[in-house]
C-alpha cells in the first residue's frame, strides 16, 4: 500500500474534474464526495472510482456541465432532472433543495432522474445535520444483484443512508448497501488476489461461490442476508424499496434497465426511464419536538447503546458511524492508503490530462 495525504488526493481529483470540463464549484463538490469516502474507509467509492467517471464522460454517457432542472414540485417535494451529470454533483444539489423545502414545510423530499453514480450515500444524508435535520439518502445502481430464488441480475447494491444529529455525541450515521457487501469490496479483493467469503455472490447458475471474479463470469451478488434461511429475502425487499423510491418514483431507469457504471458495458436497450435515480430527504427535527430535547435524547441513546455489555471476546459495542468516524480521524492524521494498482491508474489518468500525480508519504507492505 502507498500512503497519500488526503488533501492532496482531493486537490488532484478536483483538478481532473476541472480538466474534464466541470465548473470549478462542482468539481470541488465531486472531489470532496470521493475524498470523504476514502477518509471514512469506503475505499471502493473513493479516488479508486475516479477513472470510471472519466471513462463514462469519454463515451458521452456523462455530462460535465449539467443544466439541472426541476420537472415537478410541491412545497415539500420535487423531481430533479440531473441532465446526465455526475451523481456526485446532482445528489448534493437535490439534498440542498430538500433542506430548503424542509425549512418551510417541515420535511423535504427530492427524487432525481437522469443522473449517474453518486458515491457514498452517507455523504448526502450528512448534509442535513448542520441544519438540525435528519438526512436520508438512497440510490439505485448497476443491476448486479439477483432477487431471492433467482439467478437474474435485476437489482443494484442500492444503498440506504440515514444521519441523525446529536448534541455532544457525534451524529449517528447509518450507511449501508442492501446487499451482503458492496460491489467495490469485490474489486478490492480482486486487487489483493483474495477469494470472497461464501454468501457474497453466486455463479451464473445460481450456486454459491467464493470467486471474487464471479460477476465478470455471469454470476450475481446476493441481497443482504444471502440465502433465504439467513434473511436474504429481507435484503431483497430493501433493495426493491430503494429501486422504487429512486427510479419508479422519479422517472429514472429501474431494475435491469439501470445503466451500468462500468464503461465496457452498454446501457440496456429499450430503457424505461432516464439515467440513474436517487431519492433524498431532509426532516426538520423541530417539526416533531424541540431540537434540543431530541439531541439530548440522542446523546442518551448513543451513550446507552455504546455501553451495552459486550459479548465474550468483544472489546466494546459500537454505534452506526463509529468505525467511519474513528478511521476518518486516523486517516486525516496519517494519510490514505492506496493499492498500487489504484496509484498506477491515477498516474495514467493524470498523464492523460497533463497533471502529475505524486506526493506519496511512504510504502506500507
Amino acid at each position: 500500500m502507498i500512503i497519500y495525504n488526503s488533501s492532496y488526493l482531493k486537490q488532484f481529483t478536483a483538478q481532473v474534474f476541472i480538466k474534464m470540463g466541470c465548473p470549478e464549484d462542482q468539481a470541488w463538490i465531486a472531489a470532496d464526495c470521493l475524498n470523504q469516502a476514502d477518509l471514512r474507509g469506503v475505499d471502493s467509492h473513493g479516488v479508486a472510482r475516479l477513472s470510471g467517471y472519466i471513462r463514462l464522460w469519454e463515451l458521452k454517457r456523462l455530462n460535465a456541465t449539467p443544466q439541472m432542472s426541476i420537472l415537478h414540485e410541491t412545497p415539500s417535494t420535487a423531481v430533479l432532472d440531473g441532465d446526465k451529470g455526475l451523481g456526485l454533483v446532482t445528489a448534493p444539489h437535490a439534498m440542498r433543495i430538500a433542506i430548503e423545502k424542509a425549512k418551510i414545510a417541515g420535511t423535504g423530499w427530492v427524487a432525481v432522474q437522469n443522473s449517474n453514480h453518486y458515491g457514498i450515500a452517507g455523504y448526502h444524508a450528512m448534509m442535513a445535520l448542520e441544519h438540525d435535520m435528519i438526512g436520508i439518502s438512497m440510490t439505485n445502481a448497476s443491476p448486479l444483484v439477483a432477487p431471492t430464488f433467482s439467478k437474474s441480475r435485476f437489482l443494484g447494491t442500492n444503498p440506504i443512508a440515514v444521519a441523525f444529529p446529536a448534541l455532544h455525541q457525534p451524529p449517528l450515521v447509518i450507511d449501508m448497501a442492501t446487499t451482503t457487501v458492496a460491489n467495490g469490496k469485490l474489486e478490492v479483493l480482486q486487487r489483493k488476489g483474495m477469494d470472497a467469503p461464501l454468501g457474497w455472490t453466486q455463479d451464473k447458475d445460481g450456486n454459491p461461490t467464493t470467486d471474487a471474479y464471479s460477476l465478470k463470469k455471469g454470476g450475481s451478488m446476493l441481497p443482504l442476508g444471502g440465502d433465504r434461511d439467513h434473511g436474504g429475502h429481507k435484503g431483497y425487499c430493501l433493495g426493491a424499496m430503494v429501486d422504487i423510491f429512486s427510479a419508479v418514483l422519479s422517472g429514472a431507469n429501474y431494475g435491469p434497465w439501470v445503466p451500468p457504471f462500468v464503461s465496457f458495458l452498454e446501457p440496456p436497450a429499450n430503457q424505461v426511464g432516464n439515467g440513474i435515480g436517487h431519492f433524498l430527504g431532509a426532516i426538520r427535527v423541530d417539526a416533531f419536538r424541540p431540537a434540543l430535547e431530541f439531541k439530548e435524547n440522542m446523546d442518551k441513546w448513543i451513550h446507552t447503546f455504546r455501553n451495552a455489555e459486550p459479548s465474550d471476546g468483544q472489546e466494546k459495542v459500537l454505534i452506526p458511524g463509529d468505525p467511519e468516524r474513528e478511521l476518518t480521524a486516523e486517516r486525516i492524521k496519517n494519510g490514505i492508503p492506496l493499492h498500487e494498482q489504484v496509484v498506477d491508474d491515477l498516474k495514467k489518468l493524470g498523464e492523460s490530462f497533463g497533471i502529475e500525480f505524486e506526493d506519496k508519504f511512504e510504502d506500507r507492505k
